[in-house]
């Protein structure tokens, strides 16, 4: 079963309501503990998830209406979530699959959407546009998929959701409100795009104003 070919997209508007947050850091002193929070941001804010939808339908020659679908039954259409297994967000991105679709924030709801489309549209090319399996390899992997010759058998009821999902009729996925990354998450991963090299630059620059305040008193000592 092939799906039908649009045209390209653009992405304006779609994410609204950013803010930028400071994430505490614990286990240094307070002064390089503020350096580092300085360098440290998470985006929060409220997305349109229906033109995201749309836009990656157009991007990526899929059927907006399939990749909601698909979204129903990974996550609900929440963006905040986390799988037992690892996987993030809407469309539920394992972090290595993730990484080489170039998302760098799973849990911002436009590039874990954009993702998402993007790695369903490799499955549906690998597999000839053949939606079962490529609904089969988005859950459980394209080398599964080819080991059994077909929708391994504890995919079977999840490709059968998302096609009844489909079957229903237009999905409206709505606006929801989102968290970006931590700078630690909850197994102590940080994320790419953190940048160590400017939090250290922060934290040295940090402790040599703290050495010259303490040293103010000694000239002899002075670091400027």
């Amino acid at each position: 079963m092939a799906v039908g070919a649009v045209s390209m997209a653009t992405d304006n508007g779609i994410i609204s309501g950013t803010a930028t947050v400071t994430q505490p850091v614990t286990g240094v002193d307070s002064t390089f503990s503020e350096a580092l929070n300085s360098s440290v941001t998470q985006s929060r804010g409220n997305a349109d998830l229906d033109t995201i939808f749309e836009a990656a339908g157009r991007k990526y020659d899929i059927p907006p209406n399939l990749l909601k679908a698909v979204a129903k039954v990974e996550s609900n259409l929440r963006p905040n979530v986390t799988s037992t297994a690892g996987a993030m967000g809407i469309m539920q991105l394992m972090p290595g699959t993730a990484r080489g679709l170039g998302v760098t924030d799973a849990f911002d709801p436009e590039q874990n959407i954009m993702g998402g489309a993007k790695y369903l549209r490799q499955m549906l090319d690998r597999f000839d546009g053949d939606l079962r399996l490529a609904l089969g390899a988005y859950n459980a992997g394209p080398g599964a998929v080819a080991k059994h010759g077909g929708v391994p058998s504890f995919s079977q009821n999840y490709v059968s959701k998302v096609l009844g999902f489909l079957d229903g009729g237009d999905i409206t996925a709505g606006t929801v409100s989102y968290n970006g990354f931590d700078a630690f998450d909850q197994k102590g991963a940080v994320p790419e795009s953190f940048n160590f090299g400017e939090a250290l630059a922060q934290m040295i620059f940090a402790k040599l104003i703290e050495m010259q305040m303490n040293s103010s008193n000694d000239d002899n000592n002075r670091i400027f």
